[in-house]
């Protein structure tokens, strides 16, 4: 469970959903005899009528396979982009500084799935995803049928059924209407891409 201050939190499921398909490289949290673990994977997003699933895989080598075969509840966390907030931006003070961003977390239940098929169209459905930029995109079918039954046969595929969506946008909704502006500015003027994004879910905020 995060902590959500009710000034950050984004309960619209069309909003969360629309963050974690943006930022689809997930943080995998489970919890097995030895404790906590996680694996950084690439999930895809699919919803089926009001129900969002989220699908993945690992190498089968990683530990987390095992306690996933046995987890009650596993979390999947989406981090957006994220810029530090200097006190000197807001027009009053004492001030702090602090930090803005954009957080998704996705709990629910897993199962592990062995199907070769199943997880053909995972891998499909992945490289189309991340090669559709491309001018010439690579794709699974390209590779040899030896070769690639023996990459199927090094990982394991996984879906969870997600029960609970949290996610917490802290855009500087605590701060006074006059200081958000001079935020927004200020990250603009920084130019790096994380600024850039905070400013611009900032200003997007600002005109709803």
């Amino acid at each position: 469970m995060v902590y959500l201050p009710p000034a950050f939190t984004e309960a619209r499921p069309a909003v969360l959903v629309a963050h974690i398909e943006r930022h689809d490289f997930g943080l995998l949290v489970s919890h097995g005899p030895a404790g906590l673990v996680a694996s950084h994977i690439p999930f895809l997003a699919e919803r089926r009528d009001e129900e969002l699933h989220l699908l993945g895989h690992l190498a089968r080598p990683n530990p987390q396979v095992e306690d996933l075969g046995k987890a009650r509840e596993v979390l999947a966390m989406f981090s957006g982009p994220h810029a530090y907030i200097a006190p000197r931006w807001y027009e009053g003070g004492p001030s702090v500084p602090t930090w803005n961003y954009v957080d998704v977390h996705a709990y629910g239940t897993i199962r592990l799935i062995e199907d070769r098929e199943w997880l053909r169209g995972l891998l499909r459905r992945l490289s189309d995803r991340h090669e559709a930029a491309n001018p010439v995109p690579w794709r699974v079918e390209d590779l040899p049928e030896t070769y690639l039954e023996g990459m199927l046969k090094g990982i394991i595929g996984l879906e969870i059924a997600v029960t609970r969506l949290e996610g917490k946008f802290k855009l500087s909704q605590n701060r006074p209407a006059a200081d958000r502006p001079r935020v927004i500015a200020a990250l603009e003027q920084g130019g790096d891409e994380n600024s850039v994004a905070i400013a611009q879910l900032m200003r997007e905020r600002e005109q709803m």
